[in-house]
């Protein structure tokens, strides 16, 4: 008799309502993006020398793509990618200061009809109307919760805007204020049960490099940096002092990432939300002689690229070699939320794979700069360029041909330019045949960064390439 009651407690409690619903809820996301953070960067990376201990435990947790791109390396671009699923050529965000079309298809405006409640807080940069502008709800692409800017690196008397044009200022180290808010936004939904993607961006470890806060600029000596070897020798002192600002503004970030992953367990959805933790582009900080972004060596190319996983898989770790790139990110949370991926989205669907499925990938990903500008002006050796980011190399075409081919397994640092050598004449063919039906596929005829402004009626600076902005 006791052993019936048992069981029919059991089914009981197994077929309570509100436990059903718990166990069949659609997960949260919460995307954190930084501005500018290279993938090499990280203590889970190998970098021993920069301060991310609440990251690396997160890339424990998470499956870690050790070859993600940001494959239009550059803020905009990247943003448009994020949003939309598509590539720079398509949404027509080229360039940094324009606007993403209020026709576009966004990931927020997908989830949205989804049920869920979108927020979107910091560094928005999508558009186009002046730095300073205020975003009103219907050029906001789909978000609902909004505390942002369209883009500021005073980290220290940084702006906002809420639902109205009465600008806002976030108190002291903006990433801390902004941090605050958005685990008010998480304790919030958590009340009401309604699923949400809140996109947390972050304005640093972008320059410049000195104004993160004095406790963490102390943690770093620029004399007991060290520097890449691909750092020229008359710039490494330079690169350290930047390295050591850059890497305060990284130590900064990592709190804010801890405080963040906290309120997701105080909350209790800690084990329902997907996090994802990446880089909208890295920072050359010197290699190869170069500053910035834009170009195609990996510190400029290569992200940080964490996806911690709900359900099931929560908290496994594994670290994949297969390229990821930009576009890829909103058909990937789509699959991963099983929400119907729009027709206008060009990216992979790399869901299965997170869950240890088929990998979609071909193990080559397409990189690009269709139109060079600002920091990456002409007159500082900018231009357009067309290629991929394979497993194990980089091989880039500019408007006269081959460039570059590094194996960056064997060169790790793309010291040599294999680019043209007899000996690597084998794989270079089968890379450009590989690049050359991959930009057939997708309809890009590489034309000079000129065709594409005019097709897009942007006018830009004719010496610096650059659509004119206001602060």
């Amino acid at each position: 008799m006791l052993a019936r009651i048992s069981v029919f407690l059991l089914l009981c409690f197994v077929m309570i309502p509100g436990r059903v619903q718990a166990e069949t809820k659609q997960p949260n996301i919460l995307f954190i993006l930084t501005d500018q953070w290279r993938a090499q960067s990280l203590g889970y990376a190998g970098n021993e020398q920069v301060k991310t201990p609440n990251i690396d435990a997160l890339a424990r947790q998470s499956v870690n793509f050790q070859n993600a791109v940001s494959g239009c390396p550059v803020c905009c671009p990247f943003r448009g990618s994020l949003m939309t699923g598509q590539r720079p050529l398509t949404h027509g965000v080229f360039l940094n200061d324009v606007q993403l079309p209020a026709k576009a298809v966004t990931i927020a405006e997908v989830l949205d009809n989804a049920g869920y409640e979108t927020g979107f807080i910091g560094k928005w940069h999508l558009d186009g109307r002046g730095r300073s502008a205020f975003t009103p709800p219907e050029r906001r692409q789909g978000f609902e919760f909004w505390r942002a800017l369209e883009c500021t690196h005073n980290y220290n008397r940084s702006f906002y805007y809420g639902d109205s044009p009465q600008r806002q200022t976030w108190e002291g180290y903006d990433a801390f204020a902004q941090t605050r808010v958005a685990r008010q936004f998480i304790r919030d939904q958590s009340q009401k049960g309604q699923p949400f993607l809140l996109v947390m961006s972050y304005g640093s470890p972008h320059n410049p490099y000195h104004t993160a806060p004095p406790e963490y600029q102390s943690m770093y000596e620029p004399e007991k940096i060290k520097v890449r070897p691909n750092v020229p020798k008359d710039q490494r002192a330079t690169a350290q002092k930047e390295l050591a600002g850059y890497f305060a503004h990284c130590s900064a970030l990592d709190d804010c990432v801890s405080d963040l992953l906290a309120t997701l367990k105080e909350t209790g959805i800690d084990e329902n939300t997907i996090v994802v933790f990446t880089s909208d582009h890295g920072d050359m900080l010197r290699s190869h002689g170069q500053i910035r972004k834009q170009k195609p060596w990996d510190e400029s190319l290569r992200v940080p690229m964490l996806f911690r996983l709900n359900g099931a898989e929560h908290a496994q770790g594994r670290t994949v070699d297969s390229p990821i790139n930009s576009e890829d990110l909103m058909p990937t949370l789509l699959g991963l939320c099983q929400v119907s991926i729009p027709d206008t989205v060009e990216g992979l669907d790399y869901s299965g794979y997170l869950r240890g499925g088929k990998n979609p990938s071909d193990g080559a990903t397409v990189i690009t700069c269709p139109s060079p500008f600002g920091e990456w002006q002409r007159s500082r050796g900018g231009k357009e360029y067309r290629g991929l980011r394979t497993t194990r190399y980089t091989y880039v075409r500019d408007l006269s041909g081959p460039w570059l081919l590094y194996d960056n397994e064997t060169d790790p640092y793309q010291l040599k330019n294999l680019c043209n050598d007899p000996e690597a004449a084998p794989i270079q063919a089968k890379l450009d045949a590989l690049l050359n039906k991959k930009l057939a596929a997708q309809k890009d005829e590489f034309l000079q960064g000129s065709q594409y402004i005019e097709k897009f009626g942007y006018q830009v600076d004719p010496k610096t390439g650059t659509v004119p902005y206001t602060n």
